[in-house]
């Protein structure tokens, strides 16, 4: 199997270049990603904890769906093809915030959508090794006892959602 190829961008988030996955990661490059909040009619956040043999932050904590954009993808397509790939779900997406590349943020620009469904989702054992609904208050306990086992661009995206949800 081929390995994915990543757009290279800027800090304006303008394609500079193409790599392969391993070489963006391992030299810090900015590149691209989309998160995607699925929440059910409760208004509680599903999560997951990644598979372990995951190369970046194995069995942490994340979003309910999240990946990176392959060379010449838009944000919207990449995420509607992950929440499907990851949760078996297909359900209407809304932007919500784009968030810049930094440390914080996996060196990844970073566009949030978030849909609202009851569907069931089928994780993909490759990616999740599990997940749960749960309020975004005892998401928001958990964080603040153990960050660590959380993903640095989840706390991050997490921060700002709670904060519009207040």
């Amino acid at each position: 199997m081929t390995e994915e190829l990543f757009d290279v961008v800027d800090a304006e988030d303008r394609v500079i270049g193409v790599a392969p996955r391993s070489e963006v990661h391992a030299r810090l490059w900015w590149h691209r990603a989309v998160h995607i909040f699925v929440r059910n009619s409760r208004g509680e956040l599903l999560i997951h904890r990644r598979s372990a043999s995951k190369d970046q932050y194995p069995r942490c904590w994340t979003s309910s769906a999240s990946g990176h954009l392959a060379a010449e993808e838009d944000y919207a397509p990449a995420a509607v093809r992950e929440l499907q790939e990851e949760l078996g779900l297909a359900a209407p997406l809304t932007f919500l915030a784009k968030f810049p590349a930094s440390p914080e943020m996996c060196y990844e620009h970073t566009v949030l959508y978030e849909t609202v469904t009851d569907d069931i989702p089928t994780f993909d054992p490759e990616e999740i090794e599990h997940g749960e609904y749960l309020p975004l208050a005892t998401i928001a306990t958990r964080i603040a006892a153990n960050p660590d086992e959380y993903s640095p661009c989840f706390r991050t995206i997490f921060a700002w959602f709670l904060a519009q949800h207040r």
